[in-house]
């Protein structure tokens, strides 16, 4: 079991699994108590954009992933507070758009690039040490902002007339709260891939939801899953050798369903 830490690949994949498996629940719990659950596909199929933009441009990947997701997240998060579309269909606008681009963008990359492959499906070999030095100061400022400004997220997320009538700034802390999530899923699609960073956001959070706890505890315990999912999704990737992305995501999968069997049984 040890001889998988002999590797430098893996031990920089286990150290941006991790940080990635704290911030992704996290984030994930107050877009599911919004319903906004769809807001981290869309997020990752803009971060796909700017990977394939990067790749084009000769930037870095992430950082341009990032900066794309970030921006589109001020956004979207304008036309919803102008209250002219619902937010579904803003979410809808921003996902076909983004996608379409990248898909004529790729179609410029000659051969379909084995490092664009391992942003759309995840793998653990491709995180370098500058990816794991900017994957680790951006879950930290992401951990940071949400530590310090737990309350007003929370009642923004909960009840939007109720965190107004506290004098919380509704328009900035959703503003903030959705840059995070863009931050939250642009580091993730290096461990999970595009296609599946919307599970590993969503599925932790539904399994503890199972469990009927208060919202800080129903937040420890998506981490707790999430990290469970991460771990031993990248144990199995290596010695099975299946893609990263899919193994967490199928991990989390079996999770979530031993707690259905386990909240029937109680």
């Amino acid at each position: 079991m040890a001889e998988i830490f002999q590797f430098d690949f893996m031990i920089r994949a286990f150290i941006a699994g991790i940080a990635v498996a704290v911030i992704a629940p996290l984030i994930g719990l107050f877009l599911v108590v919004r319903r906004y659950s769809l807001m981290s596909d869309t997020l990752a199929h803009i971060s796909l954009l700017g990977v394939t933009i990067g790749f084009l441009t000769n930037i870095s990947p992430l950082l341009m992933a990032v900066l794309l997701a970030s921006c589109s997240a001020f956004g979207m998060e304008k036309l919803r507070s102008h209250k002219k579309f619902s937010g579904d269909a803003i979410l809808s606008l921003f996902l076909s758009g983004s996608l379409a681009l990248a898909v004529i963008m790729i179609s410029f990359i000659r051969g379909l690039n084995v490092n664009l492959l391992s942003f759309l499906f995840g793998s653990i070999s491709t995180v370098s040490v500058n990816d794991l030095y900017f994957i680790v100061s951006l879950c930290l400022l992401v951990l940071a902002t949400i530590t310090g400004f737990y309350k007003e997220l929370f009642l923004v997320s909960l009840d939007e007339e109720l965190a107004a009538a506290n004098g919380i700034k509704i328009k900035t802390f959703n503003l903030t709260l959705i840059i995070l999530a863009a931050i939250s899923v642009s580091l993730s699609i290096k461990i999970v891939g595009a296609l599946l960073i919307g599970a590993l956001m969503t599925i932790p959070v539904m399994t503890a939801i199972q469990f009927r706890c208060s919202f800080r505890e129903t937040l420890l315990l998506s981490i707790l899953f999430s990290l469970l999912s991460v771990v031993s999704g990248l144990f199995l990737s290596y010695y099975l050798g299946w893609a990263s992305g899919g193994t967490i995501v199928i991990v989390a999968l079996l999770i979530f369903l031993l707690s259905l069997v386990a909240e029937k049984i109680r």
